[in-house]
């Protein structure tokens, strides 16, 4: 009898955490850098790899940090959304080119328009690797004081900019 009894009771375990994952939001991975500084790097614009940007240079700015590649398919379901939100200037919107090829970069952006304010490379993955950076794409919020505010996983959809972004841009705009 106890033979079929343990396969039952790890069935229905797993039944049980199946049915908790089913539940949780994909997009709310949480993220231990919310409250804390933006990690620091110097990275070279993708658009002119003679000059460099770090988040020292955005202080005093509200921006969001879109992490984002060529080859990405989720980024180009998300990218007519960062299209239009650029056009609304509400914050600064900074490109994070994760392990692409520059090339393959500029092209994509020639070719579907360019939300970025400015982009910069990350052709190693590294400055990922200090953002904590699951996967592409992901997108950050960052106030004033270069303090991250928000972490969103996965692409941006319309609903997401008018429920989350656009309140918090706000915000932290006004503050």
């Amino acid at each position: 009898m106890l033979k079929y009894l343990i396969p039952l009771i790890i069935f229905i375990v797993m039944g049980v955490f199946l049915a908790i994952g089913l539940k949780l939001n994909p997009t709310e991975i949480p993220s231990p850098f919310i409250g804390k500084p933006a990690p620091a790097f110097s990275a070279a614009k993708l658009d002119n790899p003679e000059q460099k940007l770090s988040p020292e240079d955005l202080k005093g700015k509200v921006w969001l940090f879109n992490v984002w590649a060529s080859w990405c398919v989720s980024c180009r379901a998300e990218h007519p959304v960062l299209n239009q939100l650029a056009q609304q200037h509400a914050a600064l919107i900074i490109g994070l080119n994760y392990k692409d090829a520059r090339d393959d970069a500029l092209n994509w952006l020639n070719k579907l328009g360019n939300p970025y304010d400015m982009s910069v490379s990350d052709q190693e993955g590294r400055i990922g690797i200090d953002w904590g950076v699951y996967g592409v794409p992901e997108t950050f919020v960052v106030d004033k004081k270069g303090i991250i505010r928000h972490k969103h996983t996965g692409p941006v959809t319309p609903e997401t900019v008018q429920q989350t972004l656009l309140p918090l841009i706000a915000k932290l705009q006004a503050e």
